[in-house]
């Protein structure tokens, strides 16, 4: 039995070192969370944002590159997430900036936690639209329920089983939020359409 220790030395080698970079792994997962809250927030306050970005986009390369001889550890729960996340904020800022989303190797992410965050991006933009209600600016919260619409078309395209991709809870709650803000946007257009139409009989008197 001369091998056996020497089989088994190496085994543990192995697993001490994929031990020691989940560990880091699972670190940067949770900082990828944290920044791309963060970042997010700004974005939804209007404030300062880059210096975050920027942090968030070297957290989730430093992820990646940790994790490229690892693809075991790259499809952990923790690291989807993470990915997850941060792609929501690629999205959500390139919808902003150029009216189009970025692909996944833009982001440098895979396909799944990408789509997943189609599927989140479609809460973001509700947001947007009802900060814009609140500012009275119907026509621009129009605009981000046509962005849901055209997320959530999207996002119907899929029809997996979860063991594939669990996209189903997030079309059923995008479909949900999508009726919500479309409702909400149309009160708006008529409670705006008819207080034009008073402004103009009050001219006219």
């Amino acid at each position: 039995m001369e091998n056996l220790e020497r089989v088994v030395s190496k085994i543990e080698e192995e697993l001490d070192e994929k031990d020691q970079i989940r560990e880091v792994a699972l670190k940067s997962s949770r900082a990828v969370v944290r920044l791309s809250g963060n970042t997010m927030k700004a974005l939804h306050r209007e404030e300062e944002f880059d210096e975050q970005l920027e942090d968030l986009k070297d957290e989730a390369s430093r992820l990646s590159s940790l994790l490229a001889d690892h693809p075991d550890l790259a499809s952990a729960g923790y690291v989807e997430s993470a990915f997850q996340e941060f792609s929501e904020v690629g999205i959500m800022l390139s919808i902003l900036e150029r009216d189009d989303v970025p692909s996944p190797d833009d982001l440098g992410v895979e396909s799944v936690p990408y789509l997943l965050a189609l599927g989140d991006t479609v809460g973001e933009l509700r947001r947007f639209s009802l900060d814009e209600l609140k500012r009275g600016n119907v026509m621009r919260a129009n605009y981000f329920l046509d962005r849901m619409e055209d997320l959530y078309t999207a996002l119907m395209r899929f029809d997996y089983p979860d063991a594939i991709v669990a996209i189903r809870r997030k079309q059923d709650v995008a479909r949900s939020l999508l009726e919500k803000t479309r409702g909400e946007v149309a009160v708006a257009a008529s409670a705006r359409n008819l207080q034009e139409k008073i402004d103009d009989l009050l001219k006219k008197m």
